[in-house]
């Protein structure tokens, strides 16, 4: 299972990415998509919306299930991916290059405290067993 070391992660199954404006890229993981199986909806927070960490902000819904998107730090939404909206299967094939929406965080210390690659592949595991 890929799980890229420079990323981080939340016990919900989201990716996180420092960009170089200082702003936070937000996906759903590898695993995650593959549990979903093939994507067929993904709905993005509003550009603007303020965000608390661990609030719902988003959807994603497969042939199989929905779940929910929640995001990993607090912030404002400043981007969303509208490719996605036309192409979720975008997803499956490459999850990690798939970013659903960005946040500007207004709580910095809370990117520090998600999970690395070696935190989230340790409770991936714990999960499958």
């Amino acid at each position: 299972m890929s799980i890229p070391a420079e990323l981080k992660y939340t016990d919900t199954h989201e990716w996180v990415r420092k960009e170089a404006d200082g702003s936070v890229s937000v996906g759903i993981t590898h695993h995650a998509q593959d549990l979903l199986g093939d994507l067929v909806y993904v709905e993005n927070p509003q550009v603007g919306r303020e965000v608390n960490k661990g609030e719902e902000c988003g959807v994603v819904e497969s042939v199989k299930a929905a779940s929910d998107i929640y995001a990993p730090v607090t912030g404002r939404v400043v981007a969303v991916n509208n490719e996605l909206a036309d192409a979720p299967e975008r997803i499956n094939q490459d999850a990690y290059d798939a970013w659903m929406f960005r946040l500007q965080p207004t709580e910095p210390r809370e990117y520090e405290m998600l999970l690395d690659a070696a935190g989230y592949g340790a409770l991936v595991e714990s999960q499958e067993h």
